[in-house]
């Protein structure tokens, strides 16, 4: 922890460094991918506003932000990666949607910050800076040790991010004891967690004491059998904590199954992936606490505030995204001297941004995230 201080400390000393190490008269061209028409315009237009705001605090002439639209097509957007490349940009933020990034391997030359949270593109150029599922498992492992949670199942809904999920439990070398696989479906969701919960064979351990005590010479008997008919089940399940890889209402449904077959969230620790502070949740108290990884949530507050003064309008997640991503170029040129190219993306390096700490290495991006729980109808900050 230290050591992340220490260079958090001397990212915000070179980040001041003065404006004249850009070199006289170059302009730092900054290209930007986004859906300005379509169906995805409203995206496009709210992540060139957040844009705007982190132009304005840098305050910096020499930077030229370029956008282009992608029209959320894959050869829409290659045809406006070539033109950001004739004008002379080297480094592109965006485009927003992973199906986009299909054709950019054309393009070497060019780096793309893709916004995308997958991890699946296979384009040595292309760079994913979404909040994707390592950095959220990476929190969740740091909750579970801090905790000192033994015994951790993992539910991922059968849905096409699956097998990244997959990919995030081996990467991330959580410790669980199983990731089970379940069908959204609400009429098969139920039995699907009794299986996995053993609810049946609970079930029946609470049928068989009650007899056994009724046949029995205890004394007490009557109000030991008074106590157990309070209870559903009876018996322990193999598991302390349960991740849960879902969202809105199919998350909702999850943790409602889990609480008919008799698990409760007063019992055994609730983990979610990161759920940016949905207030619906508040409401479902039966399932709190919920704990989850996510961004800062004060800075986020703050960003959708100022957002609002300007423009009258809140932003969309991925604008806070974007916000982020032109200040950390900007200090990544300066960095490497205002020099641009790829290796202003190998060399380790933290960078403290509103959403909170970026980690950059390999040419790869991930974020160090902070954690929440959702108790008595609050967020509330863990670490």
């Amino acid at each position: 922890m230290t050591k992340i201080i220490k260079i958090i400390l001397l990212l915000a000393l070179t980040f001041s460094v003065s404006k004249a190490e850009i070199i006289d008269g170059e302009k730092i061209k900054i290209g930007l991918l986004v859906p300005l028409t379509g169906k995805n315009s409203e995206i496009g237009q709210s992540i060139i506003k957040a844009v705007r705001l982190a132009i304005n605090q840098i305050n910096n002439s020499s930077i030229e932000i370029i956008p282009k639209d992608t029209a959320s097509n894959p050869e829409i957007t290659l045809r406006s990666a070539k033109e950001l490349n004739t004008l002379g940009v080297k480094i592109v933020i965006g485009p927003v949607f992973n199906e986009n990034l299909i054709y950019l391997d054309e393009l070497s030359e060019l780096i793309f910050l893709s916004l995308t949270n997958k991890n699946n593109n296979r384009s040595k150029n292309v760079i994913n800076v979404g909040i994707n599922a390592i950095s959220q498992l990476n929190a969740i492992k740091k909750f579970i040790e801090l905790k000192e949670i033994k015994k951790t199942i993992f539910l991922t809904p059968d849905v096409n991010y699956k097998n990244e999920i997959k990919q995030a439990i081996s990467h991330s070398k959580i410790k669980i004891i199983k990731n089970y696989v379940y069908n959204t479906d609400p009429t098969k969701l139920t039995k699907q967690i009794e299986k996995i919960t053993e609810y049946k064979r609970r079930k029946q351990n609470l049928e068989d004491e009650v007899k056994r005590l009724e046949k029995s010479d205890e004394i007490s008997k009557e109000k030991l059998i008074e106590k157990l008919r309070k209870n559903d089940t009876l018996g322990n399940v193999k598991f302390d904590s349960i991740i849960i890889a879902d969202f809105d209402e199919s998350l909702k449904g999850v943790t409602t199954s889990l609480l008919y077959t008799d698990i409760s969230p007063k019992k055994k620790y609730f983990i979610t992936l990161n759920q940016w502070f949905d207030e619906s949740l508040l409401k479902e108290v039966s399932s709190q606490p919920l704990y989850f990884p996510s961004i800062n949530k004060k800075n986020y507050e703050n960003f959708s505030s100022e957002y609002f003064e300007i423009y009258n309008q809140y932003p969309n997640q991925l604008s806070f995204l974007s916000f982020d991503l032109i200040g950390l170029v900007y200090y990544l040129i300066l960095q490497n001297d205002s020099i641009i190219n790829d290796k202003i993306f190998t060399k380790k390096t933290l960078f403290k941004g509103k959403i909170g700490i970026f980690e950059i290495k390999d040419n790869k991006i991930s974020h160090i995230l902070n954690f929440y729980k959702i108790e008595n109808e609050e967020f509330k900050k863990i670490f």
